[in-house]
């Protein structure tokens, strides 16, 4: 029986091409910056986004990190929503790391701080008060997509106010396929975006199918900066060009078939309405979260699990849509929730809460 993984856009397998054109890609030592393909990478990724330069990371933790410390120093700290990635699920890098305080602001059910939160919580010029340097925001975020008026307005408002600002773009990609106009591509889409903030993390490793990697985008004063922080932080890689040659193909050929995963995710969410004991939120793209009734929610999973469909939670669950999954396996997932409710007896388990990726 084949597994339906719906864990995690995370959990992709390159393609025979991808794995062809990494193979055959030219290396050398990316700690000397002589990898040509790793070069070729950033220089793609820089051009793409409309900034001076870009970093090749090997995880978005680490590019989050880099950038945040590139902006900040010891005793600076950052404004972020208190559920947001580089907050909540990064380790605390930035604190433990760098000595930069987080300043985390409650967000509504599409991942929004209030603009006037964030300019209450900008430290005045005490030496009572941490110095406030930087605005962090997330697009996309729990599948939702930033839309144009809060970034501009929250990005804005950073600027009159002196702060920097970076995106954590994990699924920017995403975003940028499903917000893009008639006739606009993703690419100049993800400009738009992307022209709103002074760095962005870039992943390649989520719906674009790459096995690893990330890149921090932003100015070349930034770069170099975070090219320091990047050694510090053992992600100074060699033959790199492996890796990069993966993202340059997903680049190429994974882009635009974001909206299949999106439309996946639609129907997914339209086939599991109707039930009863679930509650359903609508997919804006690759992502469906699912609140179960009655702590029924890790007996549905193990359910799930025994009839080869994965996904993660407790009474929340959530399903991921990617490149490895396909309109037959999105009807298999839909089925087998269906005969659980039609087969199991109501159980009563312990509430938890979905996971971070």
């Amino acid at each position: 029986m084949k597994t339906v993984d719906l864990r995690s856009d995370t959990v992709t397998q390159p393609t025979q091409a991808m794995r062809a054109a990494m193979m055959a890609a030219p290396l050398g030592d990316d700690v000397f910056g002589d990898d040509p393909t790793v070069n070729a990478l950033q220089d793609r990724i820089a051009a793409l986004t409309d900034k001076e330069a870009a970093l090749f990371m090997p995880s978005g933790t680490q590019s989050n990190l880099c950038g945040i410390l590139a902006h900040c120093g010891r005793g600076d700290e950052y404004i972020v929503g208190q559920l947001a990635h580089t907050y909540r699920y990064e380790g605390g890098g930035a604190a433990v790391f760098g000595s930069v305080q987080p300043q985390p602001l409650t967000q509504d059910v599409q991942g929004r701080m209030q603009l006037a939160d964030i300019a209450a919580a900008i430290k005045p010029d005490d030496p009572h008060f941490a110095r406030t340097r930087l605005l962090c925001l997330e697009n996309t975020w729990n599948g939702h997509v930033m839309h144009d008026d809060y970034l501009r307005g929250a990005t804005a408002l950073a600027r009159e106010k002196g702060l920097n600002t970076h995106l954590d773009g994990a699924r920017v990609f995403n975003a940028a396929v499903a917000s893009a106009a008639p006739g606009q591509t993703a690419f100049a889409r993800l400009r738009e975006i992307a022209d709103q903030f002074d760095s962005l993390s870039v992943c390649f490793s989520k719906g674009l199918g790459a096995p690893v990697g990330s890149a921090l985008c932003g100015t070349q004063d930034l770069i170099q900066r975070a090219r320091r922080i990047r050694k510090m932080a053992g992600g100074g890689l060699r033959q790199a060009g492996l890796l990069a040659a993966g993202a340059l193909h997903a680049l190429d050929h994974h882009v635009d078939r974001l909206a299949e995963d999106h439309a996946n995710a639609r129907r997914l969410t339209a086939g599991l309405r109707g039930i009863d004991g679930l509650t359903v939120k609508s997919a804006e793209t690759n992502i469906v979260f699912v609140d179960v009734a009655e702590g029924r929610g890790p007996a549905l999973l193990e359910f799930l699990k025994a009839n080869g469909v994965l996904a993660t939670g407790l009474i929340g669950l959530r399903f991921v849509t990617h490149l490895d999954v396909d309109t037959a396996d999105i009807d298999h997932a839909i089925a087998t929730v269906r005969r659980y409710f039609a087969e199991a007896p109501a159980v009563g388990l312990a509430a938890g809460r979905t996971g971070p990726y």
